[in-house]
């Protein structure tokens, strides 16, 4: 049965059938499966799973960094607009690095430079894709500080990543993946190890800056919370493929796919009857143990007459598609 087809209308990325691999126990195993999705221009794409689903994979794959041994598997196409990405040689793919696609790292401490200042380690984004001056490239280094919400963008400049605290190196991460004033901004768990407060002023600064730049971003995380009234879309991923895809009203109001149900099903509400969490049982198989036919089936509380066959995404209603048998309405 052939996978529905979904309208790309200005898609700026389009992601069709990626496959990344890696070698074990003498074979090649898929740590992302066939995974398609597109992002348009000025809309923000929410990627949602478990830990060990194949989110940070997926994002490594568009600027080709998938570490060794991985490869991207024949077959995968990523466009950024006219751009293949996966034939570009290596002075191509250095102008669509940071230039065109920027991403944010989940741990800034391991991202940033431990010997160089912040205002180095910005500057040297602008300088890689400007005809600027080093004068001109600092200066554009304190603008985009105070863009992200740091105070005082003259004596940060001169600090080292040691010397600022998790929230603002996260700041820092942001103003450099801006410096070169991408079109579109991957940002992988934002807000890892921040807490609450934090973690809400550094999505507040990345909804502000796609909407005064408009950037389209790719947001990956596992937290449901940082996504209602945020995204546009979800794609919710599980043992390397996309499980269901929606505009975000409907799948917060109708989650239809077993395992995305079990995600709301075990995020706590403050408002309505105090109920017992209802944790999914089990854990994401590693790609090695992945099982045959629908791979959350050792998991799912619904065992479809069929689930033994893997499904493809198939419609479940407008923009919406489903990698469930449970969507063709005969269970």
């Amino acid at each position: 049965m052939a996978e529905p087809t979904v309208s790309t209308d200005q898609a700026l990325l389009e992601v069709r059938d990626l496959r990344v691999s890696f070698p074990f126990d003498g074979r090649r195993i898929s740590v992302v499966d066939g995974v398609s999705f597109h992002v348009r221009r000025g809309e923000t794409l929410a990627l949602v799973g478990e830990s060990g689903c194949g989110k940070s994979i997926t994002a490594l794959a568009m600027l080709r960094l998938v570490p060794s041994p991985g490869i991207i598997e024949e077959g995968s196409r990523i466009r950024l607009g006219d751009a293949d990405i996966l034939t570009l040689g290596q002075n191509a793919l250095r102008e669509v690095r940071g230039r065109r696609v920027a991403m944010v790292f989940q741990d800034p401490m391991t991202s940033l430079n431990p010997v160089f200042t912040v205002g180095d380690q910005i500057a040297e984004g602008i300088l890689a894709h400007f005809d600027v001056s080093r004068r001109e490239a600092m200066d554009r280094a304190e603008r985009l500080l105070g863009e992200v919400g740091i105070g005082d963008t003259r004596a940060r400049l001169k600090a080292y990543p040691h010397q600022l605290s998790g929230g603002m190196r996260q700041r820092v991460m942001i103003a450099i993946a801006l410096a070169a004033e991408p079109e579109i901004l991957i940002a992988d768990e934002p807000t890892t190890a921040l807490d609450v407060t934090v973690q809400a002023q550094i999505l507040e600064v990345l909804d502000g800056l796609r909407e005064s730049r408009g950037m389209a971003v790719l947001l990956i995380t596992h937290d449901l919370g940082i996504v209602a009234g945020r995204a546009d879309r979800v794609a919710v991923m599980y043992a390397g493929q996309i499980v269901e895809e929606a505009p975000t009203a409907m799948l917060f109001d109708h989650p239809s796919h077993p395992y995305t149900q079990g995600l709301f099903a075990s995020v706590p509400r403050i408002s309505g009857p105090v109920e017992r969490l209802t944790p999914i049982r089990g854990s994401v198989p590693p790609p090695a143990a992945w099982p045959t036919g629908c791979r959350f089936r050792p998991r799912c509380p619904i065992v479809h007459p069929r689930s033994e066959t893997m499904p493809p995404l198939l419609e479940a209603g407008p923009e919406h598609r489903m990698r469930c048998w449970l969507a063709e309405g005969d269970a």
